[in-house]
């Protein structure tokens, strides 16, 4: 981990001796302010490209998040790196053009990278809004499996498929009033393995019939809850 630390660090170093060699030994120490503004600016786009991956962040989508954030900062140093140039060779008198030039070009970069910021929380707490949601889905689909597997009788195994096919295709979004319901839901899965597994036929098309009824209902009250 040290070594691999220790050559990201050499990496990033390579542009600023690359660069502030070719500067000074192609113009020496005295340049007028316009110059120096964007030699600023161009070590401050390449220290936001370095520090973007600090701001990715976690969940499902961090690599989406991480690829638009970095496009981003990219952009701008790129941009700042051309633009940044083109003011150090013209090497104005007036750093007047040259400051408000670069202000703008910083200042849209500030309004995109927060704008990528805010929208990547958004969908943060959306996922973790939706990880218990889909979570009801999987676990009960995922348990019915198993009991549908191990079901014998004809008849039975008919009516455990269709509370599985059911389940699969109910909406996985949910909401907390849900909750109870939801819970009991699981409980009855719960129920239905023991049947299943003490093989008691009649109780298991019995629960079926309730567990299929219950999940209807779930699905028609979150229609009417929205």
């Amino acid at each position: 981990m040290k070594k691999t630390r220790v050559l990201w660090i050499v990496l990033a170093l390579i542009f600023l001796v690359i660069f502030n060699t070719a500067f000074f030994a192609a113009g020496g120490f005295d340049h007028p302010a316009s110059v120096w503004i964007s030699y600023g600016f161009i070590h401050f786009a390449y220290l936001m490209l370095l520090l973007t991956p600090a701001l990715f962040g976690g969940g499902k989508s961090a690599a989406v998040f991480g690829f638009a954030l970095y496009s981003v900062s990219a952009t701008y140093f790129l941009l700042e790196f051309v633009i940044g140039v083109v003011f150090i060779l013209i090497a104005a008198d007036s750093y007047k053009a040259t400051l408000i030039v670069q202000l703008i070009i910083a200042g849209l970069y500030g309004i995109t990278l927060i704008a990528n910021l805010i929208a990547n929380e958004y969908t943060a707490d959306a996922e973790e809004k939706r990880a218990p949601q889909i979570e009801y889905v999987k676990r009960a689909s995922a348990e019915l499996k198993i009991i549908l597997d191990r079901v014998s009788d004809k008849a039975a195994k008919k009516k455990v498929e269709k509370v599985c096919d059911t389940l699969y295709s109910s909406p996985v979004k949910s909401h907390p009033d849900l909750a109870p319901t939801e819970s009991q839901i699981l409980l009855s899965i719960s129920s239905l393995k023991d049947a299943v597994s003490a093989g008691e036929t009649a109780q298991v098309v019995a629960l079926a019939d309730s567990l299929l009824i219950a999940i209807n209902e779930r699905n028609r009250q979150l229609k009417i809850i929205g």
